[in-house]
Order: structure tokens, then sequence, then C-alpha cells
């Protein structure tokens, strides 16, 4: 859980008491590539999930489930009387408004109660279904009092058997945790990196259990650092489905040769952005003490094998004049490519992003559903979280009288203690949740 949701959480309780053709097509198996020239986003479509948490990290796996990865609060759970820092979840159904989610019940979640406030939180990030495995990043912040905090810390870990057992990247298991003192690069695939670039990792999907890949490489995508500037810089390294625990083996885009064809170079220190999102839309401080540098330009990156092109979707957060987060609403984008490297070209952008045409609206963490892609690649679903209400938290702590109007002790017990923190984060932002609607692209 962020430092964010444990700032929640007690609030909560306070409140309460360029490529040539030969080459495109080791990537992709379409005969045909599509131009698509804008999108439109269907706000009749809006269907919101009863759910609590934010992430949603998607994969579809070769068992024909969508695998979720829930981060701060109780997911599907009903009641809500669970608040994981991290959870996953299989969907089956052909669309959210058929979906049915069940808790993987051996992946590695986190129960808040069950883990000392002090410690690293190891939050669930990139997942990917390949050839019967399952792969996830994990993401952890830094011990910053003086600034926001910064990822700086990314782990990966497996399955081998549908999520009933997981590993250590070095095939050890149970999962652990690497305390402050265990964090170390010989353990993780990245720490404490130049500026803590590529801490924060999307892995680009291609179909069921990753059958639409061509050319037997895995593609991942993170932010080069945790400033504006850096952050919407989008770096790129990719690796071979077999060596993906090697990380030894990983190949960071280094830029175009004289050819415009794409370098690869194993050192980190070579690598060059693929994308530039736009500045301005990064936190610099933070609404409350303490807390962290918002998820913004993780990307979700699904390739569209129907029409033969990549999709990216993003969003900036809505930075406040005071340098705060969610000041104003969110900025999203969308791009199209016929590489996984680009070049990006935008096909739909919007400055004040308000789904349902909420003017308050927070969206957040945007994710295109793998499986949720129509057979002729024409519509998809797009899957957010919304904390609209997240700025009256902090003003209701800055009334006068409210904290003792409110103060009550906290309920005894684990599970009534989450059950009110749900309530409560939900009660002040209704909209953090499991939210989707249907996009539609314009092709040609």
């Amino acid at each position: 859980m962020s430092q964010r949701r444990d700032i929640l959480q007690s609030i909560a309780f306070g409140l309460l008491a360029a490529l040539s053709q030969p080459a495109r097509a080791a990537i992709s198996r379409t005969v045909g590539m599509a131009s698509v020239r804008s999108l439109r986003r269907r706000d009749d479509t809006i269907v919101r999930l009863p759910t609590i948490g934010d992430g949603y990290k998607m994969t579809w796996t070769a068992a024909d489930r969508q695998l979720v990865v829930v981060n701060d609060g109780a997911g599907w759970a009903d009641p809500p009387d669970r608040f994981f820092k991290r959870s996953l979840w299989s969907i089956a159904g052909s669309d959210p408004r058929r979906a049915k989610a069940r808790l993987v019940e051996n992946y590695p979640a986190v129960d808040e109660s069950q883990e000392p406030a002090d410690a690293p939180h190891y939050h669930g990030h990139g997942l990917l279904a390949v050839r019967g495995r399952i792969y996830q990043f994990l993401s952890a912040l830094d011990q910053a009092q003086d600034r926001p905090r910064h990822w700086t810390t990314a782990k990966l870990i497996y399955s081998d058997d549908g999520g009933s057992t997981w590993r250590n990247q070095d095939g050890s298991s149970p999962v652990r945790y690497e305390s402050w003192t265990e964090q170390a690069k010989d353990k993780l695939v990245f720490f404490n990196e130049p500026e803590g670039c590529l801490s924060l990792l999307t892995i680009l999907q291609m179909g069921q259990d990753y059958r639409d890949n061509a050319d037997g490489y895995i593609y991942v995508y993170g932010p080069n650092g945790n400033v504006d500037g850096q952050m919407n810089q989008l770096m790129l390294f990719r690796v071979r489905i077999e060596k993906m625990l090697d990380r030894r083996a990983y190949s960071f885009f280094a830029g175009f040769d004289a050819d415009g064809q794409p370098r690869w170079s194993t050192a980190l220190a070579d690598r060059h952005p693929v994308h530039v999102f736009p500045t301005g839309w990064v936190n610099s401080t933070n609404l409350f003490p303490g807390d962290l540098v918002v998820e913004t330009w993780l990307p979700s990156v699904v390739f569209n094998a129907a029409l033969g092109v990549y999709m990216m979707v993003a969003s900036g957060n809505g930075r406040a004049e005071d340098g705060t987060e969610f000041g104003k609403q969110s900025y999203l984008g969308f791009w199209i490519s016929h590489t996984p490297w680009g070049p990006w070209r935008q096909v739909h952008e919007d400055m004040a992003w308000m789904p349902g045409g909420d003017p308050e609206a927070r969206a957040y963490s945007p994710q295109i559903a793998p499986k949720w892609i129509s057979a002729d690649g024409k519509r998809f679903w797009l899957v957010w979280t919304d904390l609209k209400g997240i700025r009256n938290i902090a003003q209701a702590m800055d009334e006068p009288g409210e904290e003792e109007e409110t103060d009550s002790p906290p309920p005894d017990n684990a599970r009534e203690s989450a059950l009110e923190a749900n309530r409560t984060m939900h009660s002040f932002m209704p909209g953090y949740g499991f939210n989707a609607q249907l996009i539609e692209l314009d092709v040609e």
C-alpha cells in the first residue's frame, strides 16, 4: 500500500472516530495494418463495478482468465473486510458488464494488518501471462521525508502453475519482501538506478498467453525518473522470453541508427526514450506530508492483432498551481504504432479527462483490458480508477474542530478496521474502484 493509502487509512479512522515490412512481419502475424484516425470514448457505456482500490494492471492467461492486480483496497471483497496493499484477482467474462471476479488465494497478497507500517511496500504493477507462466513486477518507494517519496525499486516474481505457487526471481519460494537493509541490485531487477528510472514497469500485452507475439521477445516500458522532465520520458527494454529472469539479458532501446532501425544495448546508460509525453503533469509536492510521486505516465500498451497495431494509453495527473496532485482534471492520451518502439502517433487527447462529463473527476491509471478487444479490433474496453474527492480529505483534515468532532479509537480487530477504512475511503472517493467504458476506433 502506498504512503498515500497509509495516510488515507489513518484519516479514515480519524474521520470515523519506422521499420521495413520484413522486420514488421517478425513482430506481427497480421497481413495488413490498419490506419487508426481517431477514437471515441463511449460515456453511455460506463460501468462501475463494486470494488475499492486502484492499479488494475491486467493480462490474459492461457486458461482464458483476465488477471487483474488491485492495490490499496479491498478489490472485489464482499463485504470489504480486507485492506490489501496488493492483491490479484481472476476475472471471467467477455466484457466488464459480465465480469465475475475471484481472489487468487495463493498470490503473495499483502494485507495491511500483516505488515509493519515502516516496511517497504511493494506495489503490484506489470503483469504478463506467457507460455503458461505468469510474471509480475513489483515496485517500491524510497524513505524520503523532505520531498515526495520516489520510486526506486522493481522486483520480479513469477508463477508456473497458474498462480498456486509464486517464486522470487532466483526461483526460491515463498516470495519474500526485501527490507530496507536487504534491498540490493543482485536481488532486484532495478534498484537505485539513475533518478529512479525503470522502477515503475508495465509489460506489453500480445493476446492470450502472449500468443500474438512472433519475434520471441517480451517488451517492458517504464518512466525515466520521478520528476517532471524525466517521468514523462518513456523508456523500453526487451528480453527473450526464455531469459526473462536473467537481468543481464535485458536490452534497452538506444535510439535509431542511420537507417532508421532500432538500436539495442545491454547498458542502461545507453537508454533513449521511445516516446516523450507532455510536461507539466507530475506533482512536485503533496497534499499529505510524506506522500509520494504519483504514478504518472506509466502507460498501458496492448497489441491489437486484428488491426496489426500497438495501442498505448497514458495519463498525467492534474497538478495544481502549488504543485500538489489532482488539483484539476487529468490528461488522457492514446497513441498508435506499428512497432513496440514507435514512432508513436497520437490519435486522441483530452486535456481535461472527465468520464461521464463529470468536471470533478480525477480519473487515474487508464488501462486497456487485453481480453476485452472485439474480434475486428475496432472496439475495446478502457479501465481506470477515479480519485475524485481526495482533496476533500485534505480539506477535512484542515477544518478546525474536525478532528475533535470525529475523534474515536479505531476498531479492535483487523476485519472491523478494514471495513471502516474501506467504507470511509469510498464515501470520500466513490469512484475509487474498477471503472470501464467502451472505446471505438475510427479506422480506414
